[in-house]
């Protein structure tokens, strides 16, 4: 486990354009079950968190469509809402950063580590993009 002060800006980066923080599994059921789309980040300290994921999260926020919410959980930090998100994101195997569209409850759209790792902000935004179209 991360110490909270750690975290703090990496938190706020998505906070900051609307992303709700979720930190029980009951947080986490609510928002995923919740009516319309929901888009799940699991938030992590890595290097392609801060380079690639938390950027594309947001750049992805500048479309036409977008989601109907925004919510993250932390890797390392919030193991409860975590563990809980990803009970939901089955059959993928658990990986952080991650990035996971809901529509009404069901998983519709999964961007995996191996997705985000090396791939520049823009892409991965524009991954989501292309999603929200679809599914938004």
């Amino acid at each position: 486990m991360y110490p909270e002060e750690m975290v703090l800006p990496m938190r706020a980066e998505l906070a900051e354009v609307g992303f709700q923080e979720l930190y029980t599994a009951e947080e986490v059921e609510n928002a995923i079950k919740a009516e319309g789309t929901t888009l799940v980040v699991v938030n992590s300290v890595c290097g392609c968190a801060a380079r690639n994921a938390r950027p594309g999260a947001r750049m992805s926020l500048d479309g036409a469509k977008k989601p109907d919410h925004l919510v993250t959980v932390f890797a390392g930090v919030d193991r409860e809402a975590v563990d809980a998100a990803r009970q939901h994101m089955f059959p993928f195997p658990p990986s952080s950063p991650s990035m996971a569209l809901f529509k009404n409850g069901e998983l519709v759209h999964m961007l995996e580590r191996h997705h985000i790792e090396g791939r520049p902000a823009e892409l991965i935004a524009e991954n989501l993009k292309d999603a929200y179209t679809e599914f938004c």
